[in-house]
């Protein structure tokens, strides 16, 4: 077993090159607070310096993943005079999402159950995602007279539409996880006791793999939404420019021909 640190709010735990960040407030379905994410930040940003962690899984305790915001604690902010709800996004919300997209080791998330509003874009953010079948994705903030946020509008279009993006964002009628897989919000859906042990088996699958071609992929791909065809490629060719100077391409390519299984460094 690895080392755990536990906090009122957030659990972390590091055992064989994966950190597991597990969201520990199960009796308010995990609702977010302004400390629970700047935790959660630390967390990952402690994680991406870490040269021995290869991947990071979040999850959550009890019945659901998380119900966004916790409303109690943001209307008592708001009774402040000088609350501004666009600053709480900027100085909280925001660099949490950018910070899962923008580290380059692989954050899994592992959807135990409901993800709503902001816990609904905490989950479309991460990499890859292992959901339980009993899931569900909610999108509310229209009933509390919001825009979407912590990057939905971002996400939204991109995997529904324009059309159906918006009917969730209008209706905040549930996503069940079989139409995210269909959807291609999540990448597995499993019985919800196997998504602990789904997600651990895909981190260590990741861990077994070259880290640097990793993190350059991710790279890739965060560049592939905004950019052109011509472009792209040209991209490509300059990571494979650094990718094929390093000591884990050239291990590949020894242990195909020596067909033996390759053994990476991140070197």
């Amino acid at each position: 077993m690895g080392a755990e640190t536990a906090v009122s709010e957030l659990l972390v735990e590091k055992s064989e090159g994966v950190v597991t960040v597990t969201l520990n407030r199960p009796d308010v379905l995990n609702s977010l607070t302004m400390s629970m994410m700047a935790g959660l930040t630390k967390a990952l940003k402690d994680a991406e310096k870490d040269k021995e962690t290869r991947c990071v899984i979040l999850t959550a305790a009890g019945r659901a993943f998380c119900a966004g915001a916790d409303l109690g604690d943001l209307h008592r902010r708001q009774a402040a005079k000088a609350f501004s709800l666009g600053d709480e996004l900027r100085d909280h919300f925001n660099p949490l999402i950018l910070q899962i997209r923008r580290m380059e080791k692989p954050v899994i998330g592992a959807v135990n159950g409901l993800a709503a509003g902001a816990g609904a874009s905490l989950i479309l953010s991460c990499d890859l995602k292992v959901c339980a079948d009993s899931a569900q994705f909610i999108n509310a903030f229209v009933k509390v007279g919001l825009v979407p946020d912590s990057g939905m509008t971002y996400f939204m279009p991109r995997f529904l539409g324009l059309s159906l993006a918006l009917e969730h964002a209008w209706t905040a009628k549930p996503v069940t996880a079989q139409q995210a897989l269909h959807f291609g919000w999540v990448n597995r859906v499993v019985n919800a006791q196997d998504v602990q042990v789904q997600a651990r088996e895909l981190a260590q699958e990741l861990c077994r793999l070259p880290p640097l071609a990793l993190a350059l992929t991710k790279r890739a791909m965060n560049q592939a939404l905004e950019n052109t065809l011509e472009g792209q490629m040209e991209y490509e060719a300059q990571l494979q420019e650094v990718l094929g100077k390093t000591k884990d391409h050239a291990e590949g390519v020894r242990a195909f021909l020596e067909k033996r299984a390759p053994v990476f460094k991140g070197e």
